[in-house]
């Protein structure tokens, strides 16, 4: 048997007692929670003025970009980006099922 010493059975238990990690099961996290954004869904009117004076300079116009800087919600910022576009404060770059992509209106057009 080599080296090893028989322990008697109280031995054993203070070892398996004082095992550390190995008794210990592994905590798992709750998981990442998001924080909730509290966006508009009416215009008020500072957001209003914002929209017609910021949003016709961007380079690029998409629903998320709105949302983001203006603290609107998707469906706010979709009736908007159709309301400029009927204005013709900006211009349709491309259109796909899932997102627009808009830009300022320059004078030649």
């Amino acid at each position: 048997m080599g080296k090893t010493e028989l322990k008697s059975k109280e031995a054993k238990m203070k070892a398996a007692m004082a095992g550390g990690n190995r008794g210990k099961r592994k905590k798992w996290s709750k998981g990442k929670t998001k924080e909730k954004l509290m966006n508009l869904v009416l215009f008020d009117e500072t957001t209003r003025e914002r929209l017609d004076a910021e949003v016709p300079k961007m380079k690029l116009i998409t629903t998320a970009i709105l949302s983001e800087r203006l603290k609107i919600n998707g469906s706010l910022a979709r009736f908007a980006i159709k309301e400029l576009l009927a204005k013709g404060a900006i211009k349709q770059v491309s259109y796909h099922k899932d997102v627009g992509i808009y830009t300022r209106a320059t004078r030649s057009d």
